[in-house]
């Protein structure tokens, strides 16, 4: 499931390349229905809010969440090609295309409607304007394991199994700990890691977590404490890093340096 910093460069791509323009709409799957609301009219704004996408259009705003199985495809075609697979929605201006598919949810929303949804997510690292005090009172009332609550968009907007991995192992934090007994400070230290790391994931496209390697050209085998990296020895310690289910979710983590 793509995580904040890539729904951010979506949100970014629509408003340098849509914006300002009447955007023809279609849905070529057909399960979109409602595309012919907002087809021919103008994109006032796209807003990326965690893993959530909004694009405003004059007559309503569209949300998409891509879930696990939601892409987009990007082209400037000399030519219109006929939509390849299940296109869900199919988006043109000033020779720009945007084909979506598979995405968990497409569907547009009213302005209320649009606040419910907001009210209802927790702050992004990637806001300048977000506050960390949400997210900190949230896991210091929860007795649930900070693993989970890292991945409950409620909590924090953005993050999911990459990022929660790697804060968690860059803090020394057992994913196990209910939220109500990390430490305030360490809380607040994991908030600022996330405002540090991820706009280096919008910029590059790429997730990059590993002091020395948070550079674009970094490999991939370079590029994690932890992720992906079950059996393996820990860069810190050398225990081997352990891999577990957490809330039907892979988690990785060292036994040793976040005992």
């Amino acid at each position: 499931m793509p995580e904040g910093h890539t729904v951010h460069r979506t949100a970014n791509h629509f408003r340098k390349n849509f914006a300002g323009q009447n955007v023809a709409v279609s849905s070529p799957q057909g399960r979109f229905t409602d595309s012919k609301l907002i087809d021919g009219s103008k994109l006032i704004s796209a807003k990326a809010v965690g893993k959530q996408l909004f694009l405003h259009f004059e007559p309503a705003i569209l949300r998409i969440h891509l879930g696990i199985y939601g892409k987009w495809q990007f082209s400037q075609p000399a030519e219109l090609p006929e939509p390849r697979g299940a296109v869900r929605a199919r988006f043109i201006a000033a020779g720009h295309l945007a084909d979506l598919r598979g995405p968990t949810a497409c569907e547009l929303l009213t302005d209320e409607q649009y606040l419910q949804v907001l009210s209802r997510l927790g702050p992004d690292p990637l806001d300048p304007g977000a506050e960390m005090t949400k997210f900190v009172e949230k896991v210091g009332r929860s007795a649930v394991s900070i693993g989970q609550l890292l991945m409950d968009q409620s909590v924090i907007s953005g993050i999911g199994n990459v990022y929660r991995a790697e804060l968690l192992f860059r803090a020394n934090l057992d994913p196990h700990t209910p939220g109500k007994l990390v430490p305030r400070e360490i809380v607040e230290a994991i908030w600022r890691d996330a405002v540090a790391l991820m706009p280096l994931g919008v910029k590059t496209g790429l997730m990059l977590t590993r002091e020395g390697f948070l550079k674009a050209k970094t490999k991939k085998a370079d590029r994690y404490y932890v992720y992906k990296r079950e059996g393996l020895a820990c860069r810190e310690c050398g225990n081997l890093i352990s891999i577990e289910l957490m809330a039907t979710r892979k988690l990785y983590f060292c036994s040793a340096c976040q005992a």
